[in-house]
């Protein structure tokens, strides 16, 4: 019986997916080691979507001219950041003041809840929490905190400084577009890529930020009613939290109860805010946040987790908030591209990288001839 030829594989393939992979680990590289640079332009860029979206906003709404437009949105968007990195500092400070009011019952309660937790496992000489915090390296911890504490407040200032250039270096990307870009059907391509990006990572903001406000109205009603202290603080935590994939719903669930352990004699209060917490983000996360994601977060489950995981081992808490709009922003480019279409369908949670009132229309064939059908006389 002859032997089958070997099926020959182009060398062409061959070579273009080496160069990519070879490319995707050089980006990476690249990303990793200038993440001291890259972290506050992103966030930056960031910002600067933001601040065009909430301009078209007020345009639309208030009918202001684009100049008064663009000075309200900037106003809204710096301050909103400036005062949420005063709030995060102030009511770190304000939490660990009140904490240090209830600090001499803190440790007989955590040796309370050792107790009544070693009693359920069979545990009959549990640990006391002197004996564990012997075992911590206490003064690291608050080491390492001071520094990222440091890091936010000088990453901040970055952000701004960056921002400051992009705002200054935007009026010239017209001429900028028009001359990477001569001819008129590949400019507006680009432009149409461009605009797909913004108004996939526009749609994610405003879907995060309208479930985040009603998480945090609900949230903020439980915690008053059973009486957690900082409930303020804990609000906007939820809120910033939310921003942040996967990990940002356990955070918002887990962390009060927690606090609500040590502030409270009794487990009724940690075990009402879990049950309040979880259903209020179960609710949001199975019935308010589908519809109103629609098509504009059409990213599968998977990659987002991934996403998650690489973007915050390279930047860390900021590539976390960063790391789901990254992935809408890579869907689109590469919808966009014959030769990476096939990335942006395995990045999509249903194998369609367009929404279905985006999807590109085929181009008409050039070499085709519209015949005219014979026209008949009558008489």
């Amino acid at each position: 019986m002859p032997m089958k030829p070997p099926i020959a594989v182009p060398t062409s393939a061959v070579a273009r997916n080496a160069l990519v992979a070879l490319a995707v680990v050089g980006v990476g590289a690249a990303v990793y080691w200038m993440a001291d640079i890259l972290t506050p332009l992103a966030m930056a860029i960031f910002l600067l979507i933001m601040i065009d979206g909430v301009k078209r906003y007020i345009e639309q709404k208030l009918n202001l001219p684009g100049h008064l437009a663009g000075i309200a949105a900037l106003l809204l968007v710096v301050v909103g950041f400036i005062a949420s990195i005063a709030f995060i500092v102030n009511g770190a400070y304000g939490f660990f003041t009140d904490a240090s009011g209830v600090s001499a019952n803190v440790g007989p309660r955590l040796d309370q809840i050792l107790r009544d937790g070693s009693a359920l496992v069979g545990v009959t000489n549990p640990p006391t929490m002197t004996d564990l915090i012997e075992q911590i390296d206490v003064r690291g911890y608050l080491m390492t905190i001071a520094g990222q504490a440091q890091g936010v407040v000088t990453g901040s200032i970055f952000v701004m400084i960056y921002l400051g250039f992009l705002l200054a270096s935007q009026n010239g990307f017209r001429r900028k577009l028009v001359n990477m870009f001569p001819d008129r059907t590949a400019r507006a391509e680009a432009l149409e890529v461009f605009q797909r990006v913004r108004g996939g990572v526009e749609g994610y903001l405003w879907v995060q930020t309208v479930t985040g406000v009603m998480i945090c109205a609900a949230a903020w009603i439980l915690m008053r009613i059973v009486g957690l202290q900082n409930a303020e603080f804990w609000t906007f935590v939820i809120f910033i939290v939310g921003f942040i994939p996967v990990l940002g719903g356990a955070i918002a669930g887990l962390a009060p109860p927690l606090f609500a352990l040590v502030q409270f004699e009794s487990y009724w209060p940690a075990a009402i805010l879990l049950g309040g917490l979880q259903a209020i983000l179960f609710i949001s996360g199975n019935f308010i946040q589908p519809r109103m994601q629609g098509d504009n977060q059409n990213i599968d489950p998977v990659v987002v987790l991934l996403a998650l995981a690489f973007w915050g081992k390279v930047w860390g808490v900021v590539g976390m908030f960063l790391s789901t709009p990254l992935a809408v922003m890579a869907m689109a480019i590469l919808a966009e591209f014959k030769g990476s279409r096939w990335m942006a369908i395995l990045l999509s949670g249903d194998g369609e990288p367009y929404a279905e009132a985006e999807k590109p229309e085929p181009k008409p064939n050039p070499k085709r001839r519209r015949v005219n059908p014979p026209q008949t006389k009558t008489d």
